[in-house]
C-alpha cells in the first residue's frame, strides 16, 4: 500500500478537478503535531549521544597503549587489539558465580563491551539525519512538543510534523516530516505535490513558514507567496514600536549603508559574511557595529555586549519581508489570509477533533504517510458529500466568514 497510497491519493484529488471542486489557483498550507505509536521514554538525544562518545574515545585512547605495553603487543585500533588478545586464548573462559575470570578474559570482555558501545554510538549519529533526537521504538519519529500539550507545559513526545495543503476545503497535498519546525518542510511539501503533477499559482502560509530560503524559492519559482511575517503581530504593540534597541525602530539611510540609533549614533557596515541553514541555504549577512557605545545612556537597554552595539541584518530577506507584508496587507491577501484560517486549520480540527485522530498505529515514514493518506482521502470524500448537501459544490473560497 505504501508504494501506491499517494498515486491513489492524486487520482482522487485529480477527479475532485476534474468535477470542479479543486482549480488549483490558491494553495492554503499548515502543519500539525501528532504523536507516533513510540513508547514515550525511548529517547535517544544527539548531545548526550556525542558527550559519551567522546568519553569512551579519551578512554579508549588511554587503555590502548596501557594494554599493548602489558601484552607486548602494538595494536592500530580497538578491534586490532581484540584480534590480537583473541589470538592469545588458549583456555575456554569461565562465566557464573564462583567462577574466577583470567586477567585476560576481563581485558577482553572490557574492551569487547567498548567495541559494543562504539557501534551503538556510530549508529545513533546515523540514524539522527540532521535531527537532536529519535525514538528507539520508531526511529523515524522526533520528540517534539504536541500543540494541544503546549498549554499544559508537557514533556517532549515523539511525533511527526503532518503537512496539509488545502484548497477548497479539500487536502491535495501531505507530507510527513520528521523536522520539529514549519519553515523547513515548505519547499519539500510543494516539491512533492509538483512530482505528482499539483501546481498553484500562489500559496498562503503563517507566520511559521518565514524564511529567505522559501522566500527565494517563490521568487526563482516565479510564484506568489503570502507568508504573514513573523513579527507582524508585535509590530502594531506600543511596546514594539518604542523599543530603541530593534533594528526595525533605527532609521537607516541607503546612500550611507548605515543606521542610526534613537541615541543618535552610526551604525556602520563592517563586513559581510555567509550564513548557511540546516538544510544547506546560503544568505548574505552584512555586520554592522556602533561607533561608540562607552557613553550612551541607553546601552543597558540597548545591548548586553561589553563593546560597542552590533547587528547582523540580511538585506534580501528585509526586502522579502516588506515585499510579503505589502502582499497579506491587501486585499486580496486579506481575503487569502482568511481561508487560510478556515480551510487548512480547520481540516487539522476535523481530522483531529472530529475524526479523533492524535496518534499513528503504524510506524516508520513510509507507514505513517500511507496512514494519513488514507485518512485525507476520507476527509475529501466527507468533505464532497457535505458540500453537495448544503449545495455549496464549485466553490473554492469563502467570500467573507462563515455563519
Amino acid at each position: 500500500m505504501s508504494k501506491c497510497a499517494y498515486e491513489i491519493f492524486s487520482q482522487l484529488v485529480e477527479k475532485l478537478h476534474e468535477m470542479g471542486e479543486i482549480a488549483y489557483e490558491h494553495l492554503f498550507v499548515d502543519g500539525t503535531k501528532i504523536e507516533a505509536n513510540a513508547n514515550k521514554y525511548s529517547f535517544v538525544w544527539k548531545k548526550s549521544t556525542n558527550k559519551y562518545e567522546a568519553r569512551l574515545d579519551a578512554k579508549i585512547e588511554k587503555l590502548l597503549p596501557e594494554l599493548g605495553i602489558k601484552y607486548g603487543i602494538a595494536a592500530e585500533n580497538l578491534e586490532d587489539l581484540i584480534g590480537q588478545l583473541e589470538a592469545r586464548v588458549t583456555f575456554p573462559f569461565v562465566h557464573g558465580r564462583g567462577k574466577r575470570k583470567s586477567e585476560l578474559q576481563r581485558d577482553i570482555e572490557q574492551l569487547r563491551a567498548m567495541s559494543e558501545r562504539k557501534q551503538k554510538y556510530m549508529c545513533y549519529n546515523e540514524t539522527f539525519r540532521g535531527r537532536n533526537s529519535f525514538s528507539k521504538t520508531d526511529t523515524d519519529a522526533t520528540f517534539m512538543h504536541m500543540k494541544e500539550d503546549h498549554m499544559r507545559n508537557a514533556q517532549l513526545k515523539p511525533g511527526y510534523n503532518i503537512q496539509f495543503g488545502v484548497e477548497g476545503e479539500y487536502v491535495t497535498g501531505v507530507l510527513v516530516s520528521s523536522e520539529r519546525s514549519d519553515h523547513l518542510t515548505l519547499i519539500p511539501l510543494l516539491e512533492q505535490m509538483k512530482e505528482h503533477g499539483v501546481e498553484y499559482t500562489d500559496v498562503t502560509a503563517d507566520a511559521g513558514y518565514e524564511s529567505e530560503e522559501n522566500y527565494s524559492w517563490f521568487e526563482e519559482a516565479e510564484k506568489e507567496c503570502y507568508i504573514k511575517p513573523q513579527n507582524y503581530e508585535r509590530s502594531k504593540t506600543k511596546k514594539y514600536k518604542s523599543n530603541m534597541a530593534l533594528r526595525e525602530n533605527m532609521a537607516y539611510d541607503t546612500d550611507r549603508d548605515e543606521y542610526t540609533c534613537q541615541a543618535g549614533q552610526k551604525l556602520r557596515a563592517k563586513h559581510i559574511g555567509k550564513r548557511k541553514s540546516k538544510s544547506g541555504f546560503e544568505s548574505e549577512i552584512t555586520y554592522y557595529e556602533c561607533d561608540d557605545c562607552s557613553n550612551c545612556p541607553h546601552k543597558k537597554t540597548c545591548t548586553r555586549s561589553k563593546g560597542n552595539r552590533q547587528i547582523r541584518v540580511s538585506k534580501r530577506f528585509i526586502a522579502q519581508r516588506a515585499a510579503s507584508l505589502a502582499r497579506i496587507t491587501s486585499e486580496q491577501g486579506i481575503l487569502l489570509r482568511m481561508n487560510r484560517s478556515i480551510q487548512s486549520e480547520g481540516a487539522f480540527g476535523v481530522v483531529k477533533q472530529n475524526y479523533g485522530f492524535r496518534q499513528f498505529l503504524l510506524r516508520g515514514t513510509k507507514k505513517v504517510q500511507t496512514e494519513i493518506l488514507l485518512v485525507a482521502m476520507g476527509y475529501n470524500i466527507n468533505k464532497l458529500h457535505a458540500k453537495i448537501q448544503k449545495n455549496r459544490t464549485k466553490t473554492q473560497l469563502f467570500a467573507k466568514l462563515p455563519a
